[in-house]
């Protein structure tokens, strides 16, 4: 079981509407770990969102550190999720989690056809940082 993932199925479930849903979606955009202003370039940027979200991770004592930024609230809610589930794990721990949080508080169900695909680009941008960091590791 994952505790934080357990956490924001709790934070979610005392919302019966999906609006009210929305509404602390963007505000957890607020909690969003800033990413460094150079950092918002292409090479940053996700390839799949309709809106522009840069994402950038670096290894710190073993752990993925995330950061990211996006120009749509709402997507910025979300990634911000992400990276609360994501940050600060081995990349292991990371390619190893199910997301199962996302179905859970009915984001996927509840998203735009175009925002669930930026959803499933942040996840796999996400997974292939820890992917290439682990890589690195092994390789050490």
């Amino acid at each position: 079981m994952d505790k934080v993932q357990e956490e924001i199925i709790e934070e979610f479930s005392v919302f019966d509407d999906w609006l009210d849903k929305y509404d602390y979606l963007i505000g957890l955009a607020d909690t969003l770990p800033a990413i460094d202003p150079s950092h918002r370039t292409e090479q940053y940027l996700i390839q799949g969102c309709q809106s522009r979200v840069w994402v950038d991770a670096r290894m710190e004592g073993g752990k993925v550190r995330y950061a990211a930024d996006s120009d749509a609230i709402i997507t910025k809610g979300i990634i911000a999720l992400l990276i609360r589930v994501l940050d600060g794990r081995t990349p292991r721990e990371i390619l190893d989690t199910e997301l199962y949080f996302i179905d859970a508080i009915g984001l996927s169900a509840n998203l735009s056809p175009t925002r669930s695909n930026g959803l499933a680009s942040m996840v796999k941008q996400m997974r292939l940082y820890a992917l290439a960091f682990a890589g690195k590791q092994a390789a050490e």
